[in-house]
């Protein structure tokens, strides 16, 4: 056989390997980046729900301006965090914000046999589990992202076209803690 078949065929090799494994890479990463765009998805609702949840609850709890203070705030920042730790900083301390209107809502009867605000309650119990899902979702991507970009040899690929580890998107510790909601 002539040698320079067999060093042809091992160059061919070599370039299949690089294109299936930065194909791989890229594979990777834009799912990293799909399961970020699927959180920022339900946020959006989440979002979009709470502006509908404080207004009934305003309507029976008028004398409660710090906890609708507090709500606004923290879903202005939850919006404008960038990254997944500032991201989830920022959504911690709205659902801490979130267990105040729960908690406010627990003293007005009236306003918990609303069916406005029942409604808007499901709608947001339904969007927390779907963020949850997502959460872990984009965790899980990241992860297999992570140790793709580790392993040899993706980590000379990963090096030389500046694939970089993402990071997790992680909870507080009070986060972490049980939801003792009342209705």
């Amino acid at each position: 056989m002539n040698p320079i078949y067999l060093i042809f065929g091992v160059i061919i090799l070599f370039v299949l390997a690089f294109v299936v494994i930065y194909n791989g890479l890229v594979t990777l990463r834009n799912g990293v980046k799909n399961a970020w765009s699927q959180i920022d998805v339900q946020l959006k609702r989440r979002y979009d729900l709470i502006p509908n949840l404080v207004e009934t609850v305003k309507g029976y709890a008028t004398h409660e301006k710090g906890v609708f203070e507090e709500i606004t705030k923290a879903r202005a920042n939850a919006m404008n965090a960038q990254g997944a730790g500032n991201k989830a900083a920022a959504e911690n301390m709205l659902s801490g914000a979130l267990k105040s209107l729960f908690a406010v809502a627990e003293a007005y009867p009236d306003l918990k046999a609303s069916t406005n605000f029942m409604q808007l309650q499901e709608e947001l119990s339904g969007t927390e589990s779907k963020i949850a899902y997502s959460r872990q979702f984009y965790n899980d991507s990241v992860m297999a992202y992570n140790i793709r970009i580790q392993q040899i040899p993706y980590n000379l690929i990963a090096g030389m076209f500046g694939f970089a580890q993402e990071e997790q998107f992680k909870t507080e510790g009070v986060e972490r803690e049980a939801v003792k909601v009342k209705f």
